[in-house]
């Protein structure tokens, strides 16, 4: 973190009647380089409860009830002619800028003590792209997974909180707060400085993904090798791809992490220190030799964890799509068959299998579906939408609002969107698990929006739009509903069925196209009964499609996570003995097992069963 150009973010009160409030302004001074022509980005205030200043606000807006406010504002402003020198462009936000939870800056209360911090996220220009656009896009963060977190990338500037009293009504102030820090990443990229014996990283420039934005674009890869792998015993051995999908964790985490070093106590508790203790057994157990009992004896193989964010998100959801490029094509055309054919994999499609969950579990499935020949098997857990009748609890094929019930009765119930734990899952600090409704849809849109316009917030319900839409006309993904008003443009509906819907993908093609035939046992899907997202709904038209297909039948696995009558919450991931938060940390000792199980049962003929089962 270093010291930058100052920043200046100024609350201004205007002179009004005692009998009407003031109007309140944030006044941002963005620091211009010398020879700077545009100024683009995107700008944010934030007003905390907590006048304690203890968290900074800018960290905590969120979904449930204790979020703090925020607002934002565009800025993309032509310096005709260049800085000279360096200076200070002002950026003002105020009453016509929406805001979240409160839509207005007068809906705020005044007389009241409150911390504040102002935000200038810098964006990018992407001028040379393949299909003709230029986009402006949030600055990408380069370390692990930052999923979500607008204020990870470099540049990022922001001030320091302070706590200032925005006055009652009828009186007038000015707080000014230097804001004269940027953000970035924490240390340097992790990569093969980092590698250990067992843990290496893969960076590879990308030729389909460099074509596409019209400048370099790299993907990168993290791979936990097999016991025995520098043994001059196992030198001719060729292993099998376990590839991890999901959020990048750049030392390994599947999302169970792996340590070579036991933990210490003295310096962890709780979670933490129950989450090290599981990284270290799984080291215990992926490293032991001539052991029958262990889960890894004689199913060696490669576990690759892929990193490919892009601007929109942390992770560009591993197919090809209009806003993002041949992710898809990209990853298994480039990127795995470098990863194996440098560490001995085996390389071909019967010797490779994909698990991951939450947008791993949709990507899991998605690639299995979309490369059926190039996988042996998914195993997602806790998938995004697998089916576009239950977008989330959207239907956006028959509903002609996503934020109402109905729009055309007397009684217009808002939909739900998160609802908090609802299981067995019992952590300190996790409240109440009564699957209470935390947030609606329309709440999280205006989040949405307000954190990024154009699809750009790099939250959740935009990424899935910049994957499943087409582009608009401006070039920026078209949108599946207004975010303001919540009603359906069924025109994107229908090219998100032909394209993303994948259960409408799998009845439409199991027979039509043979697909059927490509995927018999390979799909194994998870997910909690009372998942948090409602993720549940839509894998119910997914088992009932798969239940109904035959010549051949589906051959799989749909299971849904219970335990004591309560439905497990986000994200089950097939064990139904233990709360998630444990779950998540045992799957590669659970899974890569039925993995190897598969390999060798359908290997073909003259296959290597043998050099990697050791």
């Amino acid at each position: 973190m270093t010291n930058v150009v100052a920043l200046v973010v100024a609350v201004l009160v205007s002179s009004a009647s005692s009998a009407q409030q003031p109007p309140l302004a944030f006044e941002l001074r963005v620091p211009v380089p010398a020879g700077a022509r545009r100024v683009l980005g995107r700008a944010f205030a934030f007003i905390s409860q907590d006048a304690s200043c203890a968290v900074e606000p800018r960290t905590a807006v969120g979904d449930d009830q204790s979020t703090e406010q925020i607002f934002g504002a565009d800025v993309d402003v032509v310096l005709d002619p260049p800085a000279p020198n360096a200076t200070t462009h002002t950026v003002r936000i105020t009453e016509r800028d929406l805001g979240y939870p409160l839509a207005n800056l007068s809906s705020v209360p005044r007389g009241t003590r409150y911390c504040v911090q102002g935000v200038f996220q810098p964006y990018d220009r992407y001028a040379q792209r393949a299909d003709g656009h230029v986009l402006d896009l949030p600055r990408m963060a380069v370390n692990e997974f930052e999923g979500g977190n607008l204020f990870a990338a470099p540049g990022t500037l922001f001030s320091a909180p302070r706590a200032t009293e925005l006055p009652p009504a009828g009186g007038g102030a000015v707080v000014a707060l230097a804001l004269a820090h940027e953000d970035g990443p924490a240390g340097p990229p992790v990569g093969p400085a980092n590698d250990t014996a067992y843990i290496k990283h893969v960076r590879l420039r990308s030729e389909l993904l460099t074509e596409f934005w019209g400048q370099e674009i790299f993907l990168e890869a993290c791979v936990l090798l097999p016991a025995g792998f520098d043994d001059p015993a196992h030198a001719h051995a060729r292993y099998p791809s376990f590839v991890y999908q999901g959020h990048y964790h750049a030392d390994f985490a599947t999302p169970a992490a792996f340590s070579e070093e036991p933990p210490d106590p003295t310096q962890l508790s709780g979670y933490e220190l129950v989450a090290a203790q599981y990284a270290y057994w799984l080291y215990g157990n992926w490293s032991k030799l001539g052991d029958p009992g262990t889960p890894f004896h004689n199913a060696r193989g490669l576990v690759i964890t892929l990193k490919h964010p892009t601007p929109y998100y942390d992770d560009s959801y591993a197919v090809n799509t209009a806003s993002m490029g041949p992710y898809g094509d990209a990853l298994v055309a480039e990127l795995l068959p470098h990863v194996e054919a440098r560490f001995r994999g085996i390389g071909e499609g019967w010797a490779r299998a994909l698990y991951g969950g939450s947008t791993g579990g949709w990507e899991s499935l998605a690639v299995q579906i979309f490369y059926p020949e190039l996988f042996n098997g998914c195993w997602s857990s806790c998938p995004d939408p697998v089916s576009f009748r239950a977008f989330t609890n959207v239907d956006i094929y028959a509903d002609a609002n996503a934020y109402y019930q109905s729009v055309d009765k007397w009684k217009r119930t808002e939909r739900p969107a998160i609802r908090d734990h609802a299981s067995n899952e019992i952590w300190p600090g996790y409240g109440n698990p009564l699957g209470l409704v935390q947030a609606t849809q329309k709440e999280v849109g205006q989040k949405e929006l307000v954190f990024g316009t154009r699809s750009r917030s790099t939250q959740q319900w935009d990424i899935w739009e910049a994957t499943f839409s087409p582009l608009g006309e401006d070039g920026y993904p078209a949108r599946i509903w207004d975010k303001r008003s919540g009603a359906i443009n069924h025109t994107i509906a229908a090219h998100w069925r032909e394209n993303f819907d994948l259960t409408h993908i799998l009845q439409r093609d199991w027979h039509a196209k043979g697909l059927g035939k490509k995927l018999e046992g390979k799909i194994h899907v998870f997910v909690g009964a009372s998942d948090t997202y409602y993720l549940n709904d839509a894998v119910f038209y997914l088992e009932d499609a798969l239940r109904n297909v035959s010549d051949p039948a589906f051959g799989g696995v749909v299971e849904y996570g219970a335990h004591d009558g309560r439905g497990y919450e986000h994200c089950f991931s097939g064990d139904d003995t233990v709360p998630n938060s444990i779950g998540r940390l045992t799957i590669n000792e659970r899974v890569i097992p039925q993995m190897v199980a598969r390999m060798v049962k359908t290997a073909p003929a003259g296959a290597d069963v043998t050099s990697w089962r050791y």
